[in-house]
């Protein structure tokens, strides 16, 4: 039977209903917020599988139709997840992750389907509020509710789930999500805000996220079904005492060597000898293969477990490091020759290699998606190869650890990047990891923005990033600066900031527990400040402020305006004219020709012309001027005769300006033929007369004669 639940949101409905949609799913609810509406189904498989990890899949299915829109391409239907999808899930998947127990082995599923968005309402958090309902009303074990809001702050206000127009003001753009008890995730875009302001703003957030969990705990109360009793991933306590009796010592003393290739492969080789050993002990029983699958559990919680004790009891971190000690850093520039800027950053055995590419305005991004942009000027993509951790593995499309890295990244460096008016070109950032030990994010944000200022982007300040770690062992707590890979793997938060010396630009928290307090954050945020401020340092060391001076292969420009109405003219019938002004001024026989000048047309009436030679851009722009030119009546000009007809002469005064000088306005005695006076190619003096009523320029050159005296006409009637 349907049920329709209702809240008043701050001003807004959200509409719940449970019942008569997706019924054979475990849980499903379609989640109307505004005119935005969303089913989530979760689903949960019937068996367990083998595997050593919890099966957990969160998908976000973006509708086209959704928008109006029907998609791009030669294929009319929806493809692979755009990356805004990707990224979706992404926000989805890291807040419930955590109130599942990680033992569970059956496969579950939590799917959200786009099915119509009202842009002022985001598909997102309802989404996200979908999820949780749907798990928690469902029979699958769910320690939620979830819920996430938007903050935005214009002026000195915050905003819950601002608007579109709100957002194009707002100095902040964060998500946080969390439970009625603590804060689970957070991402944050923001415009150099203090660390106070972003904790005032995540908290704010999370007032108002506990009104949304308290609405769905009302449904999960009422309608919600009895949890299934499944089998979890359990290891006999006699195999867990003697494993660790066994390897306790060799991988004490392996997580402590400071090179991580050689602890990763100390740490290996305590793992391979602990299995052989196991084997052979077992090497009689018919469960062999589930016993040496639980012993290698053992040896990995084993390792975990050290790491922990390490830290919280006697603050030891497995690279011998001091808790807010950053590992050593290098930056440098100019790494490669012919980009448009290069720069290498390294902390410590993390490595990124990021380069700037420079391009025209018309070289944008095309995004095709449910958003109301549809074009990207900034761009940064991020690239893990295998290779970087010193293994072997797939290389395909990108996956959505590489886009949410690249999106984190990109969201913190699009702060500072100037406007379309101040340097109007598309501007694309790569970062290549050649190396990893932890947070290849962030130094892909200080790699990023040193390439920026090397390739002559006039950035408003230079932005560093940081990763901090958080371990919890019982009621103690340790929060970590600059975290290495393996106090990621096996820690509770993984905490990025990255901003400017006066403030935070970008954020992004991961936990792997059910939550942390006001408290862990405020820390978190001012240790984080403390190493930005030093990795900033280092940086301003390697090159203070942007060049002046764009690299010579990076294309030049000049930017002019001309009449809005004149735009068409430039363009000329099906390209012709602007076709040829490219082809002539480059000296290039096709328009794609790699060395043809760029030029984009605005309709505000900006022209931006795009070229490495200073000589070709100069020419293309007295082209273009030529033709939007406006010929004055009474003004006088030196044109050059193109055709010579019976009834007069053709005169161009400039590329794509031409007029007629009639036989009557040649001289100002009578001439029988115009080609006794002139030829194609002569210059000629005339004057304008104007257009007539169809629009064509007449000339005269009698105009610009010497009157002749009342004894030179009677000589030449005589």
């Amino acid at each position: 039977m349907k049920k329709i639940y209702e809240l008043d949101f701050l001003g807004r409905k959200i509409v719940v209903e449970i019942g008569e949609m997706a019924k054979q799913a475990n849980g499903a609810a379609l989640v109307r917020y505004g005119d935005t509406a969303i089913l989530s189904a979760a689903v949960m498989g019937h068996n367990t599988i083998q595997a050593d990890f919890f099966p957990l899949t969160v998908v976000y299915q973006e509708r086209l139709y959704s928008v109006g829109k029907i998609p791009g391409g030669f294929i009319k239907r929806e493809g692979r997840p755009s990356d805004e999808a990707t990224l979706a899930a992404r926000i989805i998947d890291r807040p419930i992750r955590p109130m599942f127990d990680e033992r569970l082995r059956n496969e579950i599923q939590v799917v959200n389907t786009v099915l119509s968005v009202d842009q002022d309402n985001s598909p997102i958090m309802a989404a996200l509020l979908g999820s949780s309902l749907s798990l928690g009303i469902s029979d699958i074990p769910f320690d939620g509710p979830v819920s996430g809001v938007v903050v935005g702050k214009i002026d000195d206000e915050f905003i819950i789930n601002p608007t579109v127009e709100q957002l194009e003001k707002s100095s902040l753009n964060l998500t946080v999500a969390g439970t009625k008890e603590a804060i689970c995730m957070v991402e944050a875009g923001a415009q150099e805000l203090s660390e106070k302001d972003m904790l005032e703003a995540i908290m704010f957030g999370h007032k108002h996220i506990k009104m949304l969990c308290d609405f769905q705990q009302k449904i999960i109360d009422e309608i919600g079904k009895e949890k299934q009793e499944l089998t979890l991933c359990e290891i006999p306590e006699e195999l867990v005492k003697k494993v660790t009796d066994y390897a306790s010592k060799a991988m004490l003393e392996a997580i402590q060597i400071k090179d991580k290739l050689a602890s990763v492969a100390k740490v290996e080789e305590v793992k391979n000898s602990t299995l052989e050993n196991f084997a052979e002990i077992y090497a009689e029983d018919e469960n062999i293969e589930s016993i040496l699958k639980n012993v290698k559990t053992i040896v990995d919680k084993l390792e975990s477990d050290e790491v922990r004790r390490l830290i919280t009891e006697e603050n030891v971190r497995p690279d011998g490091r001091k808790m807010d000690e950053i590992r050593p850093l290098d930056a440098q520039v100019d790494i490669l020759a012919r980009t448009h800027g290069s720069a290498m950053f390294t902390r410590g055995q993390t490595q990124a290699l990021a380069t700037t590419t420079l391009g025209a305005i018309g070289e944008h991004q095309i995004l095709d998606g449910l958003g109301l942009e549809d074009t990207k000027r900034f761009m940064l993509h991020y690239n893990f190869p295998q290779y970087s951790v010193g293994e072997t593995g797939r290389y395909g499309s990108p996956g959505r650890r590489e886009i949410g890295h690249g999106a984190l990244g990109e969201r913190a460096l699009a702060q500072v990047i100037p406007s379309e008016e101040e340097f109007p070109y598309t501007i694309r950032v790569v970062s290549e990891i050649l190396e990893s030990n932890g947070s290849s994010s962030q130094a892909t944000i200080c790699a990023g923005c040193l390439s920026l200022m090397a390739a002559g982007v006039p950035i408003k300040k230079p932005v560093a990033g940081i990763a901090m770690g958080l371990i919890t062992k019982d009621d103690k707590y340790t929060i970590l600066t600059d975290i290495a890979g393996l106090e990621d793997h096996m820690g509770d938060m993984d905490f990025k900031v990255a901003g400017t010396k006066d403030g935070v630009c970008a954020l992004q928290m991961d936990i792997k527990i059910k939550g942390v307090t006001e408290k862990i954050l405020k820390e978190a945020l001012a240790q984080a400040k403390k190493a930005r401020l030093e990795i900033l340092d280092v940086m301003k060391k390697c090159i203070s402020e942007p060049r002046k001076e764009l690299s010579p292969y990076a294309p030049k420009i000049e930017t002019f305006r001309i009449d809005p109405e004149k735009i068409k003219d430039v363009i000329g019938r099906g390209g012709e004219m602007i076709t040829k002004i490219i082809l002539d001024a480059s000296h290039v026989k096709t328009v794609n020709d790699k060395n043809a000048v760029k030029v984009d047309l605005e309709d505000d009436g900006r022209v931006i012309i795009y070229h490495t030679d200073a000589e070709i851009i100069k020419k293309t722009k007295e082209m273009i001027l030529d033709v939007v030119r406006v010929v004055e009546p009474g003004e006088i000009y030196t044109g050059k005769v193109t055709k010579v007809e019976d009834f007069g002469c053709f005169v161009e005064l400039w590329s794509g300006c031409e007029g007629l000088v009639h036989v009557s306005q040649l001289a100002h005695e009578r001439v029988e033929k115009p080609s006794d006076l002139f030829k194609v190619g002569d210059e000629i003096v005339v004057k304008s007369l104007g257009y007539d009523n169809r629009g064509r320029l007449n000339l005269s050159r009698k105009e610009v004669l010497p009157k002749p005296n009342k004894e030179e006409k009677s000589k030449k009637k005589n």
